[in-house]
Formats: C-alpha cells, sequence, structure tokens
C-alpha cells in the first residue's frame, strides 16, 4: 500500500474522494498537516475569522451542493467554538465531517495545551464522534466519518486526531465510494397513503429540507402537479413549486393548514415550525389527519401517532405514489374546489400587501425593504436569512423561484450562521447573486468574518434591518410585563462602516426611497457590501404562536 508523508495526506485524500473541495478552518497548530495535505492534494483551504463560522460553511456548502462539506478545528476551543456549527447541523441533517485536533497522544494526561476529550461533548449532537485509533488506520477513519455523514438519515460526524498521529506516516486509503442502494418504503404504506389522498376534500402538501437534499425535487413537483394538490414549502423545500405556481399556498398558509383535512407532511420533521403536527380546527374544521413521510425510519414522529407514514428514498416514495394513487383512483380534478379556494385567498393576500412593500414611511416598514429587494433578484439568487424578525419577513415575502436557493439556520435557530453560510454559497455558486439578510442582532455574532469574505475575493451583499433592538424578545416582553430589559441595541449603529473597514463597501440607508438604489450599488459593486436600513422599530412581525 502506498505510503503517505504522513497522516494528513491521507485524511484529504479520503476527503477529496468524497467530493470535498474546500477545507474550512480557523488555523491551529494541532491540525498543520491537515492543511499540508489539502496543499498536496490541491484542495482549497479557506481561513475565518471564528471556528463557528468555518462549520457553518461547511455546513451551507453540504446543503447548496448535497455534497459533505468538511471543517477542520484545531484542539480545545477550536472544537467548542465550532459546537453550535455542528449542533445546527445536526437539527438540519446536514452530512458534515468534522475534524478536529487533539492534543498528542504521547503527553496525554499530563496537561499539555488544549488537553480535551471532545468526542463525550460532541457525541449527542452528530451521527458518530470518535478519536482516530493510529497513525496507520487514519484514513480508514476519515472514511468511516464520510461515509457515516452521507448516508439516511444525514448529519454530522466528528472525528478528533491526536496530533503525533496527524504528523507520524500513514499508509494512503484506497476509497471505494459506492452509492448505497436506495431506501424502498412500504408498499402497504404507500397504498394507505394513495386512499387518503383519495377520500380527503382539502389536502394539503408540505414539502421540507429533506426533498432537497435526497435530490427529489423534479419528482415532488412531478407529483403535485399529477394530482393537483397544493404546496407550502418549509426551509429548503422553497423553490420546489417556483414563485407564481398555480399549485403554491404560501400566502394561504393559515387557511391551508387551518381547515384542511388531510396533510401529507414530506421530508421535515413535525416540528414547532409546524405546530408539533396539530392541523385542521379553524372555523369548525375538524381536526386533520397527518401523514409523515422521510427518508429514513429514525425521522419518522414518535410524539404523535399519524394517520399513515412512511419512510425511504424520496424519489421512489413520490413515484410509488403516483403509482399508488392511478390504482386507487384518485382524481386530478377532485379538489380543484379546494385548490382555487387557497389560490384565491393567497392572490388576496399579496394583494393586500402591495402598499406596505411601496410604504413611505418614515421610518422605515421593514416590508418595504422587501418589496425593493423583490425587483432585483435574478431568478437564480442564493438568498441567506440570519435573524429574527426581520428574516420572518424573508420568509413571508421571498419566493424563490429555483429549489436549494435559499438558507435559513433551520429548527435549531441559531443566530450567526450568515456570514459562513454567505462564503460557502459564494464558492458553491459563483455566477449568482447571493443575498445575506440579517437583523441587527444577528449582525453582532459574525460580522468580523467580513474580512473573510475580503481577503478570498468573495463578493455577497448584505442586507440589515437595523432597528435597534431584539425585536423577538423586547415586544413580546412588554406585552407579559409591561417593561422590557436586555432587549437594547444602538440606534442606526453604523455597521456599513464595520464592512467597509474591513475592506467591503456600505452605506447607512434611512429614507424609503433611497433602497432601490442602494441595493443596484450593492449588486453592481463587486465587493463585500452592506446595506444597512434604519427601520421602525415599533413595527413587530405578526406572529401566529400555534404554529400553523
Amino acid at each position: 500500500m502506498e505510503s503517505a508523508k504522513h497522516a494528513g495526506d491521507a485524511a484529504v485524500a479520503v476527503s477529496k474522494a468524497y467530493g470535498v473541495e474546500t477545507m474550512f478552518t480557523l488555523s491551529g497548530g494541532h491540525v498543520f498537516p491537515l492543511y499540508d495535505g489539502a496543499v498536496h492534494e490541491g484542495m482549497r483551504i479557506l481561513d475565518v475569522r471564528h471556528e463557528q463560522s468555518a462549520v457553518f460553511a461547511a455546513e451551507a456548502t453540504a446543503r447548496l451542493t448535497r455534497k459533505p462539506g468538511l471543517a477542520v478545528l484545531t484542539a480545545g476551543p477550536g472544537v467548542t467554538n465550532g459546537v453550535s456549527g455542528v449542533a445546527t447541523a445536526h437539527f438540519n441533517g446536514s452530512p458534515v465531517v468534522v475534524l478536529g485536533g487533539r492534543a498528542p497522544r504521547s503527553r496525554w494526561g499530563s496537561g499539555a495545551l488544549q488537553e480535551m476529550d471532545h468526542p463525550p461533548l460532541l457525541g449527542p449532537i452528530t451521527k458518530l464522534a470518535f478519536t482516530a485509533s493510529d497513525a496507520e488506520t487514519l484514513g480508514q477513519d476519515v472514511e468511516v466519518a464520510f461515509r457515516t455523514a452521507v448516508a439516511p438519515h444525514r448529519g454530522p460526524v466528528f472525528l478528533d486526531m491526536y496530533m503525533d498521529d496527524l504528523f507520524a506516516p500513514s499508509a494512503l486509503h484506497e476509497v471505494e465510494t459506492q452509492t448505497p442502494s436506495p431506501l424502498e418504503p412500504d408498499p402497504d404504506s404507500l397504498a394507505a397513503i394513495a386512499r387518503l389522498i383519495g377520500e380527503a376534500e382539502r389536502p394539503v402538501l408540505v414539502y421540507g429540507s429533506d426533498v432537497w437534499m435526497e435530490r427529489a425535487e423534479e419528482a415532488a413537483r412531478d407529483f403535485a402537479e399529477t394530482w393537483r394538490l397544493p404546496v407550502i414549502p418549509n426551509g429548503q423545500g422553497r423553490g420546489i413549486l417556483p414563485a407564481g405556481h398555480d399549485l403554491l399556498v404560501t400566502r394561504a398558509r393559515g387557511l391551508a393548514l387551518g381547515q384542511a383535512d388531510l396533510v401529507v407532511v414530506v421530508g421535515t420533521p413535525l416540528d414547532f415550525r409546524l405546530g408539533y403536527g396539530w392541523f385542521g380546527g379553524k372555523e369548525g374544521a375538524p381536526l386533520a389527519k397527518v401523514i409523515h413521510i422521510a427518508d429514513a425510519p429514525s425521522q419518522l414522529a414518535t410524539h404523535m401517532q399519524p394517520a399513515a407514514s412512511a419512510a425511504g428514498d424520496l424519489s421512489v416514495v413520490f413515484w410509488g405514489l403516483t403509482a399508488a394513487c392511478g390504482e386507487a383512483g384518485v382524481k386530478p380534478d377532485h379538489h380543484a374546489a379546494w385548490v382555487s379556494r387557497l389560490a384565491e385567498t393567497a392572490a388576496a393576500a399579496v394583494a393586500g400587501d402591495a402598499d406596505l412593500l411601496a410604504a413611505d414611511s418614515d421610518p422605515i416598514h421593514p416590508m418595504r425593504i422587501y418589496g425593493e429587494l423583490g425587483k432585483v433578484l435574478d431568478d437564480d439568487a442564493v438568498v441567506i436569512g440570519d435573524g429574527g424578525d426581520f428574516v420572518s419577513y424573508a420568509g413571508k415575502y421571498v419566493e424563490p423561484r429555483r429549489p436549494g436557493n435559499w438558507l435559513d439556520p433551520g429548527p435549531y435557530g441559531c443566530l450567526g450562521t450568515g456570514l459562513g453560510y454567505a462564503i460557502a454559497a459564494r464558492l458553491a455558486r459563483p455566477s449568482a447573486q447571493i443575498v445575506l439578510l440579517m437583523g441587527d442582532g444577528a449582525a453582532g455574532f459574525s460580522l468580523m468574518d467580513v474580512d473573510t469574505l475580503v481577503r478570498h475575493r468573495l463578493p455577497v451583499v448584505m442586507v440589515c434591518g437595523n432597528n435597534g433592538i431584539w425585536g423577538l424578545e423586547k415586544h413580546p416582553m412588554r406585552m407579559l410585563y409591561g417593561y422590557d430589559v436586555a432587549a437594547e441595541l444602538q440606534p442606526q449603529c453604523r455597521y456599513d462602516q464595520v464592512v467597509t473597514a474591513l475592506g467591503g463597501g456600505g452605506e447607512l440607508v434611512t429614507k424609503p426611497s433611497e433602497i432601490g438604489p442602494a441595493l443596484r450599488r450593492a449588486f453592481d459593486s463587486g465587493v463585500p457590501y452592506m446595506v444597512n436600513i434604519a427601520t421602525d422599530p415599533e413595527i413587530a412581525y405578526p406572529r401566529n404562536t400555534t404554529g400553523v
């Protein structure tokens, strides 16, 4: 077996075999051989200013390319700084491999610098967390990490390596990447689901991120169009039906999920974003029957008992359901009145928002920003949300035209994902517009990584909704107690000047008429550019506490 210069070469060679093109990292001596291996193997090294951004970038790479992402973290605080990123990948089911440094085996237990046993910390938020056995078999351990990360249901894997093992000679491991056979769903389960669809008067499909991650977006769209079923997208399911599609009923979400008699949820958990799976019951309607479909049995709901469920490769599920619906005698026009009602409600909601999307109010209403942004976004724009109230508006008013072009933190709700996601998006989609929408609270978590964008020549347009408060907390706290604390930020803080100081561009916008021209300047600049928009702190995003 061919020998490597050191174990770092073996680790990087395996990573490349699994399709990794970029190593995201923050420099640390414990992992120098991994950098040397990247140089030998021609892998790009992209260094950031905080380890959380390295993991967020690796996670966004996995979500945008549907190939595993790689983050390399030095020992001790390097690993602990990346924990929030690993947790986010865990909740999103993102195939990320995090390779960590580890104090030397020869000094273990004697108090070496940054000595820490990482796997017990990472175990609860990974599919697997372990330490490499030795230098000679380190490549095999890295392959185990990647193979585990990409297997259904995908997720992060952590592997740390003793420093002296990494520097030691190692054999190059021969990798045989094999595509696993698709998990076949139970035909009886598909038949039961088809019968329920045929019996329903007011069905709704909910398409989640795993539909995209499973490469099932075409099968999902074909299924909805074949049987004329209305769709509400969730997470990276957005764009499977493009903006303007007659079956896309996002803007009629309240009616759809409140009066449906059957909700088919595919590729996303029945969590707080979906009212924990309790639908219907509005305006005298009975509770809806629920069908849960996932890519693996481990992802099916256990906190409630759906009327039916199925697990398997999601393309195979959709193909099987199409056949089963045909055998069950489902008629595409059976739900026409319901689809028309939802379409009319959605159109009325769009018309009703027109005034606020064009509002000339002073201070600026946050909806005006989205009215202007919609005019300049290309069909292939990647839109990233990192924030609370401000990004909630994005979820409502930014409707992607293609799948795989929307990124938000997902159910873990971790602020600070934005800069890491933007770094990855620019690399993954080099010719597309990359737009990072952030609240002023979220900006405080990761804005220093604008330096990373500048150093690596990665132009991104950042739009900051700057209301000078923690809006998601201030308004509810005032409602509960009549006062608020720990909810104030500096009004009109010049985050744009932070960006310019780091080598990018930016400007503060205080008038509605300035928003559109500022956005156009940002897109034309060719550099990381922030449009910092002062918005009205008295306006809170209208929330439905039920999640429906």
